[in-house]
């Protein structure tokens, strides 16, 4: 399967008993700066002379899935000896990351790993900052190229696209209507992702017929109000993808007391603590997604490599990842996580994140 290539490739190590292991050491606490307008120091520490300070400025704090991969973050940044911070809006907004930016800035940082909301609405800031001497690494969500040096990309975005549609397909017999309910309008991987799906489903899939996408804007209130109307909207809706972890544990929520819990099938990409409870019960069949701590800590390792020199984001360029091994940036100075896997009952009690 697509997890068991991740996990035995050249560049990785352990298995999915470590994997479980490093699942349960990170859920347990949130990260070092929690709230919004955390700062950091800016003069860094660290080996030698290196600017070690490297800040984490996610999508929107209090978001499970970033707690989760910005603690991965901690993790390594921990283990070689850098400061790690997390600053960041309480809503994922467009324009919301562009202040903290400019304040990481100012600050000195020696590097600032980001999750774009929008792939342009922060250029002009990160452009700033990297003429400052600061690097840029985005992570889950990318900017435009120009704005930033590597992006760790969590699984290749037609994997993803795919893994999501077979799921939906399987669990309605390839037939019906679907929907998608994603994050934010603007957000650079769920637009790629939902692109991609179309284009499979037109392809490969000509009895589904997709009827509407619909936008939580990674909020949970949002996400069941807007799974609530697509269910009054579509009378026949046979199945739900939602690519975004607020959005399909939204959406379970509201099937798993509705009338149409075993009725309308929903599938996406979740943590597997968040969606336990759905999937034991029926409500879920089948989601995925890659490990966001192992996102975090790549991450971090590639902020590290930026400082010290040891990479530029050229393609070709190489650096060690800790535990997780060897990595080669690829082209446009993308770094590829793995590959997604599949969560259902006969697994989801193996991981603890």
């Amino acid at each position: 399967m697509l997890f068991h290539k991740r996990l035995t490739g050249k560049s990785r190590v352990g298995a999915v008993a470590a994997l479980a292991v490093t699942f349960a050491l990170v859920a347990s606490g949130c990260s070092a700066n929690p709230t919004e307008g955390g700062s950091t120091d800016g003069a860094g520490s660290g080996s030698g002379d290196a600017n070690l300070a490297i800040t984490f400025l996610p999508k929107n704090l209090g978001n499970p899935y970033f707690d989760t991969s910005d603690k991965g973050g901690e993790t390594a940044i921990t283990e070689f000896g850098g400061t790690f911070a997390q600053v960041g809006p309480a809503e994922a907004s467009p324009d919301a990351q562009v202040s903290y930016i400019n304040t990481l800035t100012q600050q000195g940082v020696g590097a600032i790993v980001v999750s774009a909301n929008d792939p342009k609405a922060i250029g002009d800031a990160l452009n700033e900052a990297r003429d400052a001497g600061v690097k840029v690494v985005t992570y889950d969500s990318d900017t435009e190229a120009q704005f930033r040096d590597v992006f760790i990309n969590q699984a290749d975005s037609a994997g993803i696209a795919k893994v999501q549609v077979d799921m939906i397909s399987k669990q309605i017999g390839d037939a019906g209507e679907v929907a998608i309910l994603s994050a934010s309008a603007n957000a650079t991987n769920q637009n790629a992702w939902i692109e991609l799906m179309k284009t499979d489903l037109a392809e490969n899939h000509p009895n589904i017929t997709l009827v509407e996408t619909v936008y939580g804007d990674d909020d949970d209130q949002t996400s069941f109000d807007k799974t609530a109307a697509l269910l009054q909207t579509h009378p026949n809706l046979k199945g739900i993808i939602s690519p975004t972890t607020v959005g399909i544990a939204a959406a379970a929520r509201y099937l798993q007391t509705s009338d149409f819990k075993g009725k309308v099938a929903l599938t996406g990409l979740g943590t597997p603590n968040q969606m336990r409870d759905y999937v034991t019960d029926g409500t879920v069949t089948a989601f995925a997604l890659w490990n966001p701590a192992d996102l975090g800590y790549l991450a971090a390792f590639a902020a590290k490599a930026l400082i010290v020199g040891d990479i530029t984001g050229k393609d070709g360029d190489t650096f060690e990842a800790g535990k997780l091994g060897s990595y080669t940036v690829g082209k446009d100075g993308v770094v590829l996580l793995g590959d997604p896997y599949e969560f259902n009952k006969d697994n989801i009690a193996d991981f603890d994140f």
